[in-house]
């Protein structure tokens, strides 16, 4: 019998609000490493890797994600030795009906009709075993037409989740009805009533499926969708949308275009429960729940110490934190940022967040280290007229040619091998050497070697702005 085509979708594009200030929106959430020793993203690809078996062919991942997050997303699947099948970027976000419209597309340009796997990048899961068994399950179940979503028995009476209510139906559990976030007496009674189960948010389908469910529940998505699918533009594995035909969609979550409306309706939809130790880190309470605890229920990340606390989580991520009395709390610390919150409100973190956002602050977008797709640079010190970088270029990468109108640089290479184009000469520097790169000169900083190259760069002028940038040629396709 031939073996059922899968083609696992990874949703990598959300913000992450929640967990600031460690999830920023140039650095959000599923790109970092929250428990063990890769990141959120690294491990939903892993564990999709793990799902084939003898009647199931797996392909590489779909990832649809931002696109100003599309070098990482490479370089976070290049560690795990995963090749994906093609990263959908897009432009904007839309929520996830057109961003799982774009994997369906994607998927049936092959000619083939594949099931798709479809799951955030934002979760975690202890039993990788007993996920592949369930979603191995979802997969056989799919293949004959249905629509399977993956719940989750709760074992507590958790606000931050979205909920499904479930009814027999023959050896499967039908879903009845898809019930909003909860407040705490509600959710009480969810989980008293037993056939109540929490939305993972991932579901199992044909791609085919999937088309004809949103074009006869929400044909303003699909039709705006495949106009921006028809002016799509490739480059390598980067697969862009039409930008103003992307805008033009309607933003709209998968549950509310199409699985809220299959109970009513003649579509099968079914559950198949998964019990494989699963934890959506939406929020800080969600992390210090999957965290190993001390005696007194305190979890720490970092350099941290505790006295006469309890249930305490403490991330620190540059410097000591010492917490002393506190009963439910967070403390998360970050070089540029402090968060103290309530355990039991960390949701409302994202409250802060809007807050940053209307009065644009830069603490919202970026981290004081900045990842870039040539290495990152971190802002070290700063003040008026000037500013001190340490900067790392990945073996074999470089920089733009660039010229800045309002300050001049002065490099000195700490470790590595750099060339250097600084007007119309171009210079090897090596260890302890250095060089000035005067106001209004067109230069480029580039690692020729096959270790990472680190400069520190001090900035003098009356404008040290990002912004400050006229770029000339560019490798990853910036302006």
């Amino acid at each position: 019998m031939k073996p059922i085509s899968v083609q696992p979708v990874i949703m990598a594009g959300g913000s992450g609000t929640r967990l600031w200030p460690l999830s920023r929106a140039g650095f959000p959430k599923q790109f970092l490493v929250l428990s063990g020793n890769s990141s959120l993203f690294q491990q939903a690809a892993q564990r999709l890797a793990a799902l084939g078996a003898a009647d199931i062919q797996l392909t590489g991942p779909a990832i649809v994600g931002n696109e100003e997050h599309r070098f990482l997303v490479l370089d976070q699947l290049r560690e795990t030795g995963i090749e994906p099948s093609a990263v959908l970027l897009e432009p904007m976000g839309r929520n996830t009906a057109p961003a799982l419209t774009l994997a369906a597309l994607q998927a049936l340009e092959t000619g083939d009709d594949p099931v798709l796997v479809v799951t955030p990048a934002d979760q975690t899961v202890v039993d990788g075993e007993a996920f592949s068994l369930a979603l191995q399950d979802a997969i056989r179940k799919a293949a004959g037409g249905a629509i399977v979503i993956l719940g989750i028995q709760p074992d507590r009476a958790e606000t931050g989740y979205g909920y499904i209510r479930t009814q027999e139906a023959g050896a499967d559990l039908a879903v009845a009805e898809f019930v909003e976030k909860p407040d705490a007496e509600t959710a009480a009674r969810y989980l008293a009533a037993g056939n109540y189960v929490w939305n993972s948010g991932m579901f199992v389908l044909r791609a085919s499926v999937w088309m004809k469910a949103l074009e006869r529940f929400r044909p303003d998505i699909a039709t705006a969708t495949q106009a921006a699918w028809a002016q799509r533009k490739n480059d390598a594995k980067f697969v862009r949308p039409g930008k103003a035909e992307f805008a033009a969609i309607p933003s709209e979550s998968v549950d509310y275009a199409v699985m809220e409306r299959c109970p009513a309706s003649d579509i099968p939809l079914t559950m198949v429960a998964l019990d494989a130790g699963w934890n959506d880190l939406g929020a800080w309470e969600a992390v210090w729940q999957v965290a190993e605890k001390d005696a007194q229920g305190n979890a720490a990340q970092g350099d941290a110490m505790f006295s006469d606390c309890q249930n305490t989580l403490v991330h620190a991520t540059s410097r000591l934190v010492s917490v002393v009395g506190l009963h439910d709390v967070v403390v998360v610390e970050t070089p540029d940022a402090v968060l103290v919150s309530d355990r039991a409100r960390s949701q409302e973190v994202k409250k802060i967040v809007a807050k940053l956002d209307a009065e644009k602050r830069g603490e919202q977008t970026l981290h004081r280290k900045v990842h870039r797709p040539w290495g990152w640079y971190d802002s070290i010190d700063s003040g008026e007229r000037f500013q001190v970088k340490r900067i790392m270029v990945k073996p074999g990468a470089a920089l733009s040619l660039q010229m800045h109108h309002h300050r001049a640089e002065h490099w000195i290479v700490v470790s590595g091998t750099a060339e250097i184009t600084n007007g119309d000469k171009v210079l090897l520097l090596s260890e302890n050497q250095s060089t000035y790169i005067p106001l209004g000169q067109t230069h480029r900083l580039a690692n020729p070697g096959k270790v990472p190259l680190e400069i520190i760069e001090v900035q003098s002028g009356a404008y040290l702005g990002e912004d400050d940038i006229v770029r000339f040629e560019d490798t990853y396709g910036r302006h």
